[in-house]
């Protein structure tokens, strides 16, 4: 397992594709918490709740929830990029042991979403406390419950990031399962919080664990006020944890049995 983690760091540091990863966290981190919180939410159309209040700040950082789909997409182009590129072939003949290939995946690229995520809500922490102390705005939460709840963001990350590698082992075609991921965080999980009866699957699904582990429900919240129904009821953050813990076990079993059942081509 070492020479293969050891391959796909090297791998990974010898693409553009890491650095473009933080940057981009860094980005989404920084500048849009950071842009959001010089604005206001207040200033927003609908206005939201002021930074003053416990709601806007967990309305702010709730938008970070939105940028799931870039572990996602990394951990997806992890093993669909080999497909495309067909030097999976030549992997497989120096790892025979297809399971420990895909294992090396997912050891190297969980590390890789830890990264993202803390560089995410490091530079969101950095812009919120920086931007609301330039406007001097005493934030509604304490700066420990502040930075817990980007910790847990953090982790959600890495959940993702296993998840899009379990995504691309299920489908090796690399704009299919990019499609996939992204139709699925953007269309298919908030077209469920409309539908009466339906809705309350929510909670049990990826995004609805992310939310719960988070505490971030703006969406849901805004939702339910649109559709004047009563807002989805999330789990408790454990539960959230638990259940997306459990879907990185299923997306990993996917990832490790999938490719050992099928030829490559």
């Amino acid at each position: 397992m070492t020479p293969l983690i050891h391959a796909e760091v090297r791998r990974l540091l010898a693409t553009r594709m890491w650095l473009g990863a933080l940057l981009v966290a860094a980005l989404l981190g920084g500048g849009l918490i950071g842009l959001l919180t010089v604005v206001g939410p207040e200033n927003f159309q609908p206005p939201m709740p002021g930074l003053d209040t416990e709601a806007g700040v967990r309305a702010v950082l709730g938008f970070l929830g939105f940028t799931a789909f870039v572990p996602a997409a990394i951990g997806t182009l992890a093993v669909t990029s080999e497909y495309r590129h067909r030097t999976v072939n030549f992997t497989f003949l120096f790892a025979p042991g297809r399971w420990r290939v895909l294992a090396a995946k997912l050891v190297t690229y969980g590390v890789a979403g830890m990264v993202y995520g803390l560089v995410l809500s490091g530079t969101a922490a950095l812009a919120l406390f920086g931007a609301a102390a330039a406007r001097g705005v005493n934030l509604g939460l304490p700066a420990g419950t502040v930075v817990e709840l980007l910790a847990r963001l953090a982790v959600a990350m890495v959940a993702y990031t296993v998840l899009g590698v379990g995504m691309g082992a299920l489908i090796r075609h690399q704009v299919a399962a990019l499609c996939v991921v992204i139709g699925y965080l953007y269309g298919a999980e908030l077209l469920l919080m409309t539908i009466p009866g339906v809705r309350h699957l929510y909670p049990w699904l990826p995004g609805g664990a992310t939310s719960a582990l988070t505490d971030f429900t703006a969406v849901a919240d805004a939702l339910s006020q649109q559709l004047s129904s009563e807002p989805v009821r999330l789990l408790s953050p454990q539960a959230g944890a638990l259940l997306l813990v459990g879907y990185t076990v299923l997306a990993s079993a996917f990832a490790l049995l999938k490719p050992m059942r099928r030829d490559v081509t």
